[in-house]
């Protein structure tokens, strides 16, 4: 190694990237493999790394900088009503009311938006199997089978196969338009964003020579929350210990009490409380039965005899994000050995994700049934999955399964501010990186980033950033300029 100068220290192995198209080094994105070759060796790390770094030659750091909008953007408004295509009309007036709440939640449900926008950003050519909705309310809290609180990705409806850097610069976007909400000073905004940029750099630096099964085995305990690079500070861990304590109250049992009731006979229903939570008929409710009798077939053999032992008790629809307002999605509540003995299931309605015109998307059979891509995605993306995740059809449309609200959590938004704005943000980039890291070519992706020293690439993504925080202010403006012309209906969101 050449310590005077650290920049000569793979030179022999960015010769050979040179040499050999980076395509033909770098590790395609982890999708279906039928068969595997565990004959032939891959390319050594090193020699990925370097050809990474060759990358920057093509796609030069500074190119991950805000460019002028181009004059075809389409009318934002004319995306999101389009979007908004074979959802329940019903509902839709609730979305434009979440969406027109604040920036951050019209950057929320307004996926597609900047899907189109970064669709027209240069990107490496590194693939991965992308979240394609990693905003900051995207990170949160859940159960493991072992009962631990592990912090990961937590949403995957919008999952697909893509360019690493369009789900950090949505992180980074999320919080540059979520901190402008809270009126954080803009250097500041800035500071968090860099950290983020920072923190999933230095991540993918680290796991660049690990081996895959050190990767697939990494998870973030909650209550134990160290993440690499930066030390946590008392208000982030206060932050954590109370989102913990919050999740660990919630459970099945505690769900019954909040959403269920008795029924006459003394059984239990749920709770009517529309629009959020609302009956159904009983076409409805044996519609859902059978597909979750369907679903049960695509758990592992184990699982689905513990499922086995349950029975379905009532079935609800409930209006779930931002986003997903619109798409049906259902709860359904289950007993087993007793009528405390519950289990409370989501079965949410998976539709076509918004970076899918943009992209060749997932493999088949994956691509065919949307809520199979759902789940596949989940599977590759989280440490640690819920382990009753399971896709079905109802009525024809396709759903994902899984379990609600078990354990689950949240850091608040509005907690972001000062040291835990930092703290979280370079979490959450480096969250992403692990998940990136099971699926991609961390190496290669690590080479492109370069070391810490290399600023250069997280300032390009901050200017960036900035930039799509003002375009996204100026689309929220046409957007309730919309309203006001009765363009689009907002109904009252009793959630507001």
């Amino acid at each position: 190694m050449d310590r005077a100068n650290p920049d000569r220290e793979h030179e022999s192995e960015a010769a050979d990237a040179v040499a050999a198209p980076a395509e033909d080094i770098v590790l395609e994105p982890l999708a279906d493999f039928p068969h595997i070759d565990l004959r032939t060796p891959g390319e050594p790390w090193e020699k990925r790394r370097a050809a990474g770094k060759g990358l920057r030659a093509k796609v030069p750091h500074d190119s991950h900088g805000p460019v002028p909008v181009p004059q075809d953007r389409p009318d934002p408004v004319r995306l999101i009503e389009k979007a908004q295509g074979g959802r329940q009309e019903w509902l839709i007036p609730l979305r434009v009311a979440r969406m027109a709440s604040s920036p951050f939640a019209f950057l929320r449900g307004a996926a597609t938006v900047m899907a189109w926008d970064l669709a027209r950003t240069s990107t490496s050519g590194i693939d991965v199997v992308m979240n394609g909705d990693a905003h900051i309310s995207n990170f949160g809290l859940f159960g493991t089978p072992q009962r631990d609180i592990v912090l990961d990705l937590n949403d995957f409806d919008e999952v697909t196969i893509g360019p690493w850097e369009w789900d950090l610069k949505r992180l980074c976007a999320s919080i540059e338009v979520a901190s402008r909400d809270l009126a954080v000073p803009e250097a500041e905004r800035r500071e968090a964003v860099i950290a983020a940029s920072y923190g999933y750099q230095h991540t993918m630096t680290e796991l660049a020579p690990q081996g895959p099964l050190d990767v697939w085995h990494r998870a973030a305990r909650a209550e134990e929350l160290n993440i690499s690079g930066i030390a946590i500070d008392d208000e982030s861990r206060a932050v954590v210990q109370r989102a913990v304590e919050k999740a660990r109250k919630r459970h099945n049992k505690s769900l019954l009490a909040q959403i269920g009731e008795r029924r006459v006979d003394g059984g239990w229903r749920f709770r009517n409380d529309p629009p959020i939570l609302t009956w159904v008929d009983a076409d409805a409710r044996e519609a859902v039965t059978a597909g979750l009798e369907r679903y049960a077939e695509t758990l592992p053999r184990e699982r689905r005899f513990m499922l086995s032992r349950y029975h379905v008790v009532d079935v609800a629809h409930r209006v779930v994000g931002v986003g997903s307002v619109g798409t049906r999605a259902y709860v359904a509540l289950l007993c087993g050995n007793s009528d405390q003995d519950v289990l409370f299931l989501q079965v949410k309605e998976a539709v076509r994700p918004a970076h899918a015109p943009y992209v060749a998307g997932m493999p088949e059979p994956y691509a065919s049934h949307e809520g199979e891509r759902v789940i596949y995605g989940q599977r590759l993306l989280q440490a640690v999955g819920d382990p009753l995740l399971g896709w079905t059809s109802i009525d024809g449309r396709p759903f994902y399964v899984r379990q609600m609200k078990n354990m689950k959590g949240e850091i608040p938004v509005t907690c972001m501010r000062g040291q835990p704005l930092v703290y979280f943000s370079w979490a959450y980039g480096a969250l992403l990186a692990r998940a990136h890291a099971r699926t991609g070519d961390a190496a290669a992706i690590a080479g492109y980033c370069g070391r810490d020293r290399h600023a250069d690439f997280r300032e390009a993504v901050a200017d960036w950033a900035r930039a799509c925080g003002d375009r996204n202010a100026e689309d929220h403006r046409l957007f309730l300029e919309a309203i006001a012309a009765g363009r689009l209906e907002a109904a009252e969101d009793p959630e507001l």
